[in-house]
């Protein structure tokens, strides 16, 4: 049986400075074929449903849409974007769930759908209810994070002030692994050294990436410079990590991040020594995801 695996839906939420309602969420999936194969690099056609009520409830919004998969089997879109079939995605009422997105597949690009998949949106249609009141109250602010933080299925590491004086920073996740960079040397141009979700949208091939991808939208493998500040600011998060009894940060392993240094090698941190280096890609080395706020 084809089957679609939901990672995450609505993280990514904008509104126009006049709306009331979100009037889009992210959402990403891996899409397997019938042999538990990746969905490589294709063009699929989906059709995707917001379900009130339960798995099987009333669909209050549908559309189509015709993305494509990355070498990692990744799809990624914005519902709310796509071709409006039933509703309209601005009306929806978060504050009358619960809902459940609902995606439908065709591996082929067309609308014979044959991979399905429905899983529950949690927390996020508080958030966007919440969003709502806040359009509407003019209330609220975004600048309450706080290192060592637990929020956005993570942990604050990091926070600094951007041109506008909003709070911006960057969160550990909760649990980490091992793989390799890449399994064969080929160089992808993921050579910065600031920006960990530009690296990673390049990484191809790449054991580290599609765990990476596992964890959701929004989350990344760390730019060389993004590990280095969790290493030198790990105080903060390790304190979380241990108070929640998450996956502590190791003091004896190294971390790859996704910064690449040429065909054959990547820029890893060794955490034991407390410094930068390059090794070969198809070495396998701890894993940590990170994602901005």
């Amino acid at each position: 049986m084809k089957k679609i695996i939901t990672i995450l839906a609505a993280v990514l939420i904008t509104a126009s400075v006049f709306a009331q309602a979100p009037q889009k969420m992210s959402y990403q999936a891996v899409i397997r074929n019938a042999s538990n194969a990746l969905v490589t690099s294709t063009a699929v056609g989906m059709r995707i449903s917001v379900l009130q009520g339960s798995s099987t409830g009333t669909a209050v919004y549908v559309e189509t849409q015709t993305p494509s998969t990355n070498a990692n089997g990744l799809v990624s879109l914005s519902i709310g974007t796509g071709t409006p079939i039933t509703g309209t995605f601005a009306s929806i009422n978060w504050a009358n769930g619960p809902y459940f997105i609902k995606t439908e597949t065709d591996p082929a690009g067309g609308t014979a759908y044959t991979i399905a998949g429905t899983s529950e949106l949690m927390s996020v249609p508080y958030a966007l209810h919440a969003k709502t009141a806040e359009s509407i109250t003019g209330g609220g602010s975004s600048d309450n994070f706080y290192l060592g933080q637990d929020t956005l299925g993570g942990i604050v590491y990091y926070i600094y002030k951007d041109s506008t004086g909003k709070q911006r920073g960057l969160i550990v996740s909760k649990t980490e692994s091992t793989a390799v960079w890449q399994a064969t040397g080929v160089l992808v141009n993921a050579n910065r050294t600031e920006d960990g979700a530009f690296n990673t949208n390049l990484m191809t091939s790449s054991a580290a990436a599609t765990y990476i991808a596992t964890l959701g939208a929004g989350w990344y493998l760390p730019s060389i410079d993004e590990l280095g500040l969790l290493y030198y600011n790990r105080y903060s998060a390790q304190k979380a990590l241990r108070a929640g009894g998450f996956t502590l940060l190791s003091t004896s392993a190294s971390y790859w991040s996704s910064t690449e240094g040429n065909a054959s090698n990547a820029f890893y941190f060794i955490f034991y020594a407390g410094h930068a280096a390059a090794n070969a890609k198809p070495n396998s080395f701890s894993v940590r995801g990170v994602r901005a706020f």
